[in-house]
């Protein structure tokens, strides 16, 4: 690709043999593996030029193409090696792909957090914006849904009249949530699913969306910051950030490991770990560190007895986060739930959620 003759093909499968051996690395846990991949890129590249060199005159010129594709190549290489997708993770979940519509399953307590979560990204987005339609609220809002997997939350802000992106690295999670939203051909022309991680689409999608909703997903990705600069990439300027997430404090380790795992069994054994639950005083920081600004915070509350959520005052076990990405002026945005929420009383239970 640098010349004519052998020489694109000596450079293409160059960066075909470096790939292997990145691959290799990555996956035989060498923590050498970015410097020994870089270090061999540029080995291999500078023998190919230099071959090319002395065949330079009697080549043909570069097209422009062949320079895109092999800069394309290169980028992708570099950008994927430190992904904020957790490999253990998705073997975690891949178990339960089929499962994400069972009502009274392993994900009931994601069925019943709809009811919290919902109004509560409806509600504020209308607060922030006197545009809206009376029977689709969220009419010409695009909203991107990070680990969506079977498209628990996609579904009802679709049918709020959203645009809505779903996304998730399983390729079973977008098969369950593909064939769930064709029952409804309203849906199937708000959702589109695709099976990608975030990082995966952030160069075709810079500052694409209006929304980003990531309800349950931060406590499995391996690379936080990663994660909330990739947000922050594809949000728009003025842009809404949801999360929902566990607090990681000794009462989520009773309450979200020990009750809701090994003793009651609300979720299965395994499907979280204490050490990678985010406090917000920590995702806060690096919101603000990627230009978004937190304008509420508010603990939640599961009963596990009645299988329903609550807002309440204390962050020690759930809670939700909205950020507003830099730009936003001559705009308040809300700094509380709505008042359809403030009616609602934390229950005398607690507990958590997946």
């Amino acid at each position: 690709m640098w010349g004519g003759g052998g020489g694109g093909g000596g450079a293409a499968r160059a960066l075909t043999r470096a790939l292997g051996r990145r691959r290799a690395a990555g996956a035989a846990g060498d923590d050498h593996a970015d410097l020994s991949f870089q270090t061999g890129l540029r080995g291999t590249l500078q023998n190919c030029n230099w071959k090319t060199q002395l065949k330079s005159s009697s080549t043909l010129p570069v097209s422009l193409t062949e320079i895109k594709s092999s800069m394309l190549t290169l980028k992708r290489l570099f950008s994927t090696s430190h992904p904020s997708v957790d490999l253990k993770e998705m073997k975690k979940f891949q178990r339960l792909a089929h499962k994400w519509w069972d009502e009274e399953g392993e994900y009931s307590a994601l069925h019943s957090m709809n009811d919290i979560r919902v109004p509560f990204i409806r509600d504020t987005l209308l607060n922030m914006s006197s545009n809206y339609h009376l029977g689709n609220p969220l009419s010409g809002v695009k909203i991107l849904d990070v680990g969506c997997g079977g498209g628990l939350l996609s579904e009802p802000l679709g049918r709020l009249g959203a645009s809505v992106t779903g996304i998730d690295p399983l390729e079973d999670n977008i098969r369950t949530a593909d064939q769930h939203k064709s029952f409804d051909p309203v849906l199937a022309k708000r959702i589109q699913y695709k099976s990608s991680s975030l990082e995966e689409i952030v160069e075709e999608s810079m500052e694409t969306f209006d929304v980003i909703v990531a309800s349950e997903v931060v406590e499995h990705v391996a690379d936080l910051e990663m994660f909330i600069k990739c947000c922050s990439r594809v949000l728009k300027p003025e842009g809404s950030l949801f999360i929902t997430t566990i607090n990681k404090t000794q009462l989520s380790y009773v309450l979200g490991i020990v009750v809701a795992e090994k003793i009651m069994g609300i979720v299965p054994e395994g499907t979280h770990e204490w050490e990678k639950f985010v406090p917000p005083e920590e995702l806060e920081r690096l919101l603000e560190s990627n230009g978004l600004s937190v304008k509420t915070v508010n603990g939640m509350l599961y009963n596990p007895l009645s299988g329903s959520w609550s807002w309440m005052e204390s962050t020690s076990v759930n809670y939700a986060m909205h950020a507003v990405k830099s730009g936003l002026q001559g705009q308040s945005s809300p700094t509380d739930i709505p008042s359809e929420m403030e009616s609602e009383q934390p229950s005398a239970t607690a507990g958590t959620t997946m």
